[in-house]
């Protein structure tokens, strides 16, 4: 069933005196769940196990009081007491074949400890990087010894949970063994400063110290950063952080290697493409006689095979595809290329875990609800009894929908009014680095063109009457949402007066086949981003392309302000600023004139005025939902209109994310035949318990 060209990923590597039955590794990553919700997170990364990672790992794991990062949900090895939710994830994981690994860290000037109100402390004396008006203080020698022993009493309790692999982490800028080896932290003039060799010592040590612990039963991994990307203000892959390696090769029983910190490490797909930390980590198997795992939002079988026969790497690591696809290793050993569900590098993922909530997915919506709402990535129920579903709208939860019903078993219809599948996908993947994001759509008509079930029709812009005469009883309005031409949005919930003063567009007209920039007059754009997502900078830097000369206006102190959630933000205000674009933050649009636009400030509401002959308006959405009001108006006026169930799912509900689209129509098909009380919590909890004095 497996191509045999892919057979070289499906070989055993030895990690110290552990083995993994693959060479797939799902690395150390967040989800939001940590020690808040561990049934949910133990059920997760067992999913992971179950759909062929041989290696699948916690999220990091503060190892003391002094280490907590809260409002962030993290995992936590600070005692005994931690124990049987850990213990209840590795049996998760080694019921499904999977060996599981731990994330062990003190987070040092990462720690703000909110909690535990232990006092911070690092290297050297130095701000906490929380942003909080926090310093933490220089360690001293006896700091140091605690901190090993510390680290040593954690990896003796993971050992005890039934951890496989055991890690030592100096990462991402948010390890305390990564601020002592860094200049920028570490300004010591003992043993534990100075030379490179004296900055490596705790790491030397720490990493002794946890082999010593786990001894012959767990594997110890190392995750580091060669590179922070930040020249020679930092670590770098040709300097100091090629030397470490040499200084450390054989010590791990595994090299876990990548760029620093977060944001430069988990890019979007928009600023960066697959495999893109392989400059800056591939000599690392030259150093070493180790196995190396490195990530890069793989999701291609034949790059993964590259990657190993070119020595760059002995494991493939992931974070991001392994959320998208739990299933990739076994979709590609049973020879199911084509069902992989790629990651589209949106970093939806990322923003679960920055609002420390449970992580969700784009592409996978059962992500996050494997134990509290039972759902599987590749199983779902069939339906009890086989009847007919209508689904109105080709969007991402007009396609989800389609192909979860299918997959239960109903004879669906799957009606679109334009000429292409996908609705917005269809639009926002022809928008600069967001290509990847057309596999929303992509993977759901592969799908659905393997399901006899599903009947399938373009250019049907149904009315009312229309649906009326099918005589199906169950219809879905799947009809997505339109960008208002108002000025209402996040900021301002009253019109801007003067908008039809002047030239106006919204990116659905910006986006729309056949937009000419050539047609529009001649003269200074403004674009007023009162949304503060992605699609404000992005209408920008498309005029910009064009060789208008553009101003964003924001009411936010940030442009594209949520994006900095995604990791993404100071990304997209350096690519606006390259473009040519002019930033007016914290400027709110009062209103327009036939050659400017009223602004006040955010704070102050001083008035100022900008020259402006083509306004471009990124506020809100309004829902599609005509369809849906005039359908119900009938069902109102107590008329047989024959429908057993009407629904309105995705934008064409509540304008939102594509997620929370590709979301609402997964949940449609799962929710189909059940009887949903609206008084009862749609899925389980985990209670805190109550304890005596």
């Amino acid at each position: 069933m497996r191509d045999p060209r892919y057979d070289i990923l499906f070989e055993p590597v030895a990690i110290g005196p552990v083995t993994a039955r693959n060479r797939f590794y799902q690395v150390p990553h967040c989800a939001g769940m940590g020690y808040r919700y561990p049934s949910s997170n133990a059920a997760l990364r067992g999913m992971k196990a179950e759909g062929g990672w041989a290696v699948v790992c916690t999220e990091e794991a503060e190892i003391h009081p002094s280490a907590e990062i809260s409002p962030y949900v993290e995992n936590r090895i600070w005692d005994a007491q931690d124990l049987p939710h850990l213990t209840a994830l590795t049996e998760a994981v080694h019921a499904q074949g999977g060996l599981a690994g731990i994330e062990l860290v003190h987070n040092g000037l990462h720690s703000p400890n909110h909690y535990s109100r232990e006092v911070p402390m690092g290297p050297s004396h130095r701000a906490v990087d929380s942003g909080d008006p926090l310093q933490a203080r220089a360690m001293d020698k006896a700091d140091i010894a605690n901190l090993r022993r510390w680290h040593r009493n954690a990896a003796l309790r993971a050992r005890e949970a039934g951890f496989d692999i055991v890690y030592v982490y100096a990462g991402h800028d948010m390890s305390l063994l990564q601020h002592f080896l860094s200049r920028r932290h570490n300004d010591r003039t003992d043993e534990y400063g100075g030379s490179l060799e004296n900055r490596v010592r705790l790491i030397r040590e720490v990493l002794i110290d946890t082999k010593e612990a786990v001894g012959d039963r767990c594997g110890v991994a190392f995750r580091f950063a060669v590179d922070e990307l930040l020249g020679a203000d930092g670590i770098t892959a040709g300097g100091e952080g090629h030397d470490a390696v040499a200084m450390l090769a054989e010590l791990p029983d595994l090299w876990d290697v990548n760029v620093s910190g977060w944001d430069n490490d988990s890019q979007t797909a928009r600023f960066a493409e697959e495999g893109y930390q392989e400059t800056y980590t591939r000599f690392v198997k030259s150093l070493t006689t180790k196995p190396v795992v490195g990530v890069g939002r793989y999701t291609s079988p034949d790059a993964m095979v590259r990657v190993v026969k070119q020595g760059i790497m002995d494991m493939l690591g992931a974070a991001r595809p392994s959320i998208a696809d739990p299933f990739l290793p076994k979709k590609i050993e049973t020879g199911r290329i084509d069902d992989i569900r790629e990651c589209i590098g949106c970093n939806i993922c990322v923003t679960g875990d920055n609002f420390a909530a449970p992580i969700r997915c784009t592409q996978n919506p059962t992500m996050g609800e494997e134990w509290r709402r039972g759902w599987h990535p590749e199983v779902i129920p069939e339906i009890k009894q086989r009847e007919r579903v209508l689904i109105v709208g080709g969007g991402p939860a007009g396609l989800e929908a389609a192909r979860a019903c299918g997959q239960r078993g109903l004879e669906v219809v799957l009606a679109e009014a334009g000429e292409v599948w996908g609705g917005r996908v269809a639009r926002e993947c022809k928008l600069p680095g967001l290509a990847s994001w057309g596999r929303v759509r992509d993977w759901r008509l592969g799908q659905l063109h393997k399901l006899a079930n599903v009947e399938m029709y373009l250019a049907s812009d149904l009315t009312a009457d229309d649906i009326l005469s099918y005589g199906i009883a169950h219809v879905a309005l799947a009809t997505g949402a339109v960008w208002r031409r108002d000025g209402i949005g996040r900021t301002r919930h009253s019109e801007i007066p003067g908008l039809d003063r002047g030239p106006l567009l919204t990116p659905d007209d910006v986006m729309a086949e056949g937009f000419d920039d050539q047609a529009l007059p001649d003269g200074p754009v403004v674009v007023y981003d009162d949304e503060g997502y992605v699609m404000g900078g992005l209408m920008a830097e498309v005029l910009a392309r064009a060789g208008r000369a553009v101003t964003l206006v924001t009411p936010a102190p940030l442009v594209s302000a949520w994006t900095q959630h995604a990791l993404d933000q100071p990304r997209i205000h350096r690519r606006l600023v390259e473009s040519g674009v002019s930033i007016r933050l914290n400027a709110v649009m009062t209103a327009r004139g036939a050659d400017s636009v009223d602004l006040a400030c955010s704070y102050t509401g001083a008035p100022d005025r900008l020259a402006c002959v083509l306004l471009v308006a990124v506020t809100s959405r309004l829902p599609n939902e005509k369809l849906y009001l005039d359908l119900k108006a009938r069902e109102s006026d107590g008329t047989d209109i024959g429908i057993e169930t009407l629904g309105s799912i995705g934008d064409g509900r509540a304008p939102g994310t594509i997620a929370a689209a590709v979301f609402a129509g997964h949940r449609y098909a799962r929710d189909f035949g059940e009887v949903i009380d609206p008084d009862v919590t749609p899925f389980r909890r985990e209670a805190i318990e109550v304890l005596g004095n």
